[in-house]
């Protein structure tokens, strides 16, 4: 007998015990006695019983909960986003398990395996910043859960998904970077192969661009893990050159800010010598000295959305072909003194 093609049917047959008897003591269920359910689960381990899910799911009603995979969870913006899905998912009589796959593609992997033997209905998706193979996603999706993207993604035409105007959002910032008088405009950029690093480059370049400025590749640094201490030393770097940047758009608020520390460690002032942009808005950047400008995303309102847009999928599933949605959500530059150059400080 193959390990992978190891039923209920075979354990009951082990045991003398009739299948159904064999699924109820797997689940725990109280009408079966310890002994039963103790000789069940021994010897479903030791055959190396593995429950064919998509059976069960055809067989049983939904689970009415839904799975959430987050990035970081100490990253302000994303526990906004958990917030907004929260909201709506108990309001719709969903529970809501939350799964972290800390930047890691292979935690991402084991999550999406996790949710799916826990029988969620339906996942909430944001890419780590490792993530470039898409196949165990599309595995998942084939087997008919619906999946819903939030902030990160990829381009999967069978998904929704619920975005910020990352292009806009990045080109409007440096804009305003341009307008305060300044020349020479660094950017530190996330993990490149994130549409969002790929889409605020892009606004940044544009900018540039549409002012008649130089974009100089010398100023522009990837920094793929995104965290303070990257922000910090890619900075350094920056302010090495023979002909450093005057201004400095980060792709996140924690590379902004190891970059004030790693300007203000070179003893020079902000935004008078260099100004500095963020992108989140963390809710801390507004007490930094000088308090940050940053673009600010609608967290909590992309957490809703990509909720309704989930529980909208599992309820309308078997009821027609699904609709495939994209919402774009809106930023908004909120001015510190961290980047004004000109005009009264607030």
């Amino acid at each position: 007998m193959k390990s992978n093609q190891v039923t209920i049917k075979d354990i009951g047959r082990e045991l003398g015990i009739s299948p159904s008897t064999v699924s109820r003591a797997l689940k725990d269920h109280p009408d079966i006695s310890t002994e039963t359910k103790k000789a069940v689960n021994a010897l479903a381990e030791k055959l190396n019983y593995q429950p064919n899910i998509v059976a069960l799911n055809l067989r049983q009603q939904k689970t009415n909960t839904i799975g959430v995979i987050i990035p970081e969870i100490v990253h302000f913006f994303f526990s906004t986003v958990i917030s907004g899905i929260e909201d709506v998912a108990y309001q719709a009589g969903y529970n809501v398990i939350l799964a972290q796959s800390n930047e890691s593609y292979q935690r991402e992997v084991t999550d999406m395996k996790a949710l799916f033997n826990s029988r969620v209905d339906g996942m909430l998706l944001s890419l780590s910043r490792e993530t470039t193979n898409f196949d165990h996603i599309e595995s998942i999706i084939s087997k008919g859960v619906p999946i819903v993207f939030y902030d990160r993604m990829y381009e999967s035409p069978t998904s929704s998904k619920v975005i910020v105007d990352d292009y806009a959002g990045a080109k409007e910032a440096v804009l305003h970077m341009i307008d305060q008088g300044c020349k020479r405009i660094g950017h530190l950029m996330a993990a490149p192969n994130l549409m969002i690093s790929i889409d605020r480059f892009k606004g940044y370049e544009d900018a540039l661009l549409e002012r008649k400025m130089k974009v100089n590749k010398e100023w522009v640094t990837e920094c793929f893990s995104g965290t303070f201490e990257e922000g910090k030393r890619a900075t350094k770097k920056l302010l090495s050159l023979p002909n450093p940047p005057d201004a400095i758009f980060a792709n996140n608020d924690p590379m902004a800010m190891g970059a004030m520390m790693a300007i203000k460690e070179k003893g020079l002032k902000i935004p008078q010598d260099i100004a500095i942009v963020g992108f989140s808005n963390w809710f801390f950047g507004e007490v930094m000295d000088p308090s940050l400008t940053s673009v600010d995303q609608p967290g909590y309102e992309m957490g809703q959305e990509a909720a309704r847009m989930l529980i909208k999928q599992i309820e309308m599933k078997g009821k027609g072909e699904p609709i495939i949605e994209t919402k774009i959500l809106k930023t908004k530059l909120i001015i510190r003194n961290s980047s004004l150059k000109k005009g009264k400080e607030k």
